[in-house]
């Protein structure tokens, strides 16, 4: 029954996984989305941020792939009466909830690791880490997360920053030895 189930959804589920790892987008934010949200010629995603603003959310080619690959599937789909234009749909039909994508992201990471508790929340959480990482820029960082505050932003990168301050004390050199 499971393996059956897992077959039923494993396209949906890694589109999901990687979309909110590859976009650092909010699971509100992910469950919120329709069809029409998913523009491949842009390589973008139009969502409702938190506060009612809209924004676009650029994807890479790892996302491009899985949510390529699920929409194929999807656009032959019909949803319940009122869930037709969701994105991701439930094996109901029906909008995929928070809930469910909470769960399907404790699934899969307890396939992975035992030792950290992984929720969707960190999918976002390591998307920012890395994109600051590689960018070092804590206005990109706030603005592809939709934070209103770069503040916020800054607050929970401050380790980062910190650790990328402790490595300039070691770049500069004062004379050659």
């Amino acid at each position: 029954h499971q393996k059956n189930y897992h077959n039923k959804t494993k396209v949906r589920d890694l589109a999901l996984m990687t979309l909110l790892l590859g976009t650092g987008i909010r699971v509100s934010e992910c469950v919120g989305l329709n069809i029409k949200d998913v523009d491949f010629d842009n390589g973008a995603i139009r969502v409702i941020r938190k506060g009612g603003n809209e924004a676009t959310v650029y994807f890479g080619e790892e996302v491009e792939e899985a949510l390529g690959n699920y929409y194929d599937e999807r656009i032959k789909t019909i949803g319940l009466s009122g869930h037709e234009d969701a994105l991701f749909l439930s094996m109901q039909y029906k909008r995929i909830s928070v809930r469910a994508v909470e769960n399907l992201v404790k699934k899969y990471a307890s396939q992975v690791t035992s030792l950290k508790k992984i929720t969707p929340h960190k999918l976002r959480s390591t998307y920012g880490t890395n994109l600051y990482k590689e960018s070092g820029d804590i206005y990109l960082v706030a603005s592809v997360l939709g934070h209103k505050d770069v503040n916020t932003t800054r607050k929970h990168y401050a380790q980062i920053d910190d650790d990328r301050r402790r490595i300039a004390a070691k770049v500069v050199k004062l004379r050659d030895m």
